[in-house]
């Protein structure tokens, strides 16, 4: 794993270093395979980044865009990740819709729904059962009790290492997740962590040992690189590595 860890000034920056990694991943990627794939996370961090890439002349024909994670709500409901994502970005540029993957919530079983999107993902990649296929860069976000996309403490979800795409728990309500061996299987894997309510859970994060299991942010361990990109206010306490 090559790991890095930087601390910017402030939001702004953090969204523009964020920009300026993925778009030479994309480069690099439509380079090599001709096409660049990407999962998105949710939350408030990552939108201005989404914003900032529709501004951008990009070849969105090679661009084929999943999510991490997805509350079981519709797609047009206001706590949908793919709707966040479709008004800042999506919406608003020339991608083709097949180019679009999201995470199906209308099936009205949890269950049904990420197994429904394993196999998409598998027919996609052209994976076989049991291979977790590379992204070429999957985003994610941390709360401040160390979660990442719906991989929650304690949760179900941490347990599965067998499967793509899992049953998450937040308070009683599923959300459709990444497992995080998939997460790990990228070829790049970039946080953006904002806010000095996530000091705690990134010492935790970091620390030599803590519990994973409390903190399942530690589970992420890609094959490819690591990227921690945080704000001032969450990552001041922590030494650049």
């Amino acid at each position: 794993m090559n790991k890095h860890i930087e601390v910017l000034t402030d939001t702004d920056s953090l969204i523009a270093r964020a920009q300026e990694l993925i778009l030479k991943k994309l480069e690099a990627a439509i380079q090599m395979r001709g096409r660049f794939t990407m999962a998105l996370a949710g939350g408030s961090t990552p939108k201005p980044l989404y914003e900032s890439l529709a501004a951008g002349n990009l070849p969105w024909d090679k661009i084929h865009v999943f999510w991490g994670d997805e509350r079981y709500v519709p797609p047009d409901h206001p706590d949908s990740n793919e709707r966040m994502a479709r008004l800042a970005w999506l919406d608003r540029v020339d991608i083709p819709a097949t180019n679009i993957h999201p995470i199906p919530t209308g099936e009205g079983n949890p269950a049904v729904s990420a197994l429904k999107y394993e196999q998409h993902l598998q027919q996609f990649f052209q994976a076989a059962p049991g291979v977790f296929p590379a992204l070429d860069v999957i985003l994610l976000g941390m709360g401040d009790d160390g979660h990442t996309a719906s991989l929650f403490p304690h949760t179900d979800a941490l347990k599965v290492r067998d499967r793509l795409i899992t049953v998450g728990n937040k308070d009683g309500q599923p959300r459709i997740t990444f497992t995080y061996p998939f997460i790990n299987a990228a070829r790049c894997v970039m946080f953006l962590v904002a806010g000095a309510n996530k000091r705690m859970a990134l010492g935790q994060v970091f620390a030599e040992s803590s519990d994973s299991e409390q903190y399942p942010s530690r589970l992420i361990q890609p094959h490819g690189e690591l990227w921690w990109l945080l704000d001032a206010a969450a990552g001041s306490e922590l030494e650049q590595k």
